[in-house]
């Protein structure tokens, strides 16, 4: 029996939500066009604003770029997963004090802006004379507040899973740690594996807000490029590059996320069970 939370449309409805639909779709569709009409009338797709494009050291300093983007996310990627597995335990901790400590640090630095903490780590590190970097001020803010966002993905995934899943695990003697560790965090990641991709976009786009700390990523390029005189300051072109760019590495991560999702579902081989003995094999042994 399956409950139906609202009425099914009728043939009406039905009409009138395929007319809002495609209302919709033709004003989005004018709105992009008026804005490509306006970069048009404004020499923004002139020869002259794209030819910085090529330039051999400028193909050269962008990939840098890219790379650069690519390095911090994936050290703070990496660290923000195991900053939020741990946490995640420590919430489901058996002792009060872990819980608190753990509970404590992840709504704390949730509420702070990503942005707030790279400055906080790039330029409140040296004053107390804690030599610091752009790349590491990004990878810090973006590991604690992404983290903390997935300690929270990590602990819903785990208090999903069925409790037989624990019992189990404990009736063979394992530890509270093996148990988080080896028996439900494993189960977590995959039911979670859509969230959890989502936030790595995030992360991702976020590294963006490295450049207000002078960290040479894509954005920070793209902005120098748009302010070279002797390219016409192509600032909107620039723009364009590193928008499609930023486009075509959260496709690429979209699409890890799709796979790996599919072969998480794919169903395991079967293997087939031997045919049943007859009536006359079974008297015969008997």
């Amino acid at each position: 029996m399956s409950n139906v939370l609202f009425d099914v449309p009728g043939p009406k409805a039905r009409l009138r939500y395929r007319t809002y639909a495609v209302a919709g779709t033709l004003l989005v569709l004018a709105f992009v066009a008026y804005i490509g009409w306006r970069f048009y009338d404004s020499g923004q797709f002139t020869a002259r604003k794209w030819e910085w494009l090529q330039y051999a050291q400028v193909q050269r300093d962008l990939l840098n770029a890219v790379l650069q983007t690519l390095q911090a996310f994936a050290a703070a990627a990496v660290l923000a997963l195991v900053f939020g597995a741990i946490f995640a335990a420590g919430r489901l901790s058996d002792h009060a004090w872990v819980r608190r400590i753990a509970g404590f640090v992840v709504e704390f630095f949730r509420a702070i802006p990503a942005l707030i903490l790279m400055f906080l780590f790039y330029f409140g590190l040296p004053t107390v004379g804690v030599p610091t970097t752009p790349f590491l001020g990004v990878v810090l803010g973006l590991t604690l507040y992404n983290g903390s966002v997935l300690a929270e993905v990590f602990r819903a995934g785990i208090q999903s899973l069925p409790k037989g899943q624990s019992e189990a695990a404990y009736a063979l003697g394992m530890r509270k740690t093996q148990v988080m560790f080896l028996v439900l965090l494993p189960q977590a990641i995959r039911a979670m594996l859509p969230t959890i991709i989502s936030q790595l976009v995030v992360l991702l786009k976020d590294t963006a807000l490295g450049f207000i700390i002078t960290f040479q990523e894509l954005l920070y390029y793209a902005r120098y490029i748009g302010s070279q005189g002797s390219f016409g300051r192509p600032i909107v072109p620039s723009t364009i590059v590193a928008t499609a760019i930023y486009v075509v590495m959260c496709l690429l991560l979209t699409a890890l996320a799709t796979y790996l999702e599919r072969r998480n579902r794919r169903n395991k081989k079967v293997v087939a069970a031997p045919p049943p003995v007859t009536d006359t094999l079974a008297a015969a042994s008997a």
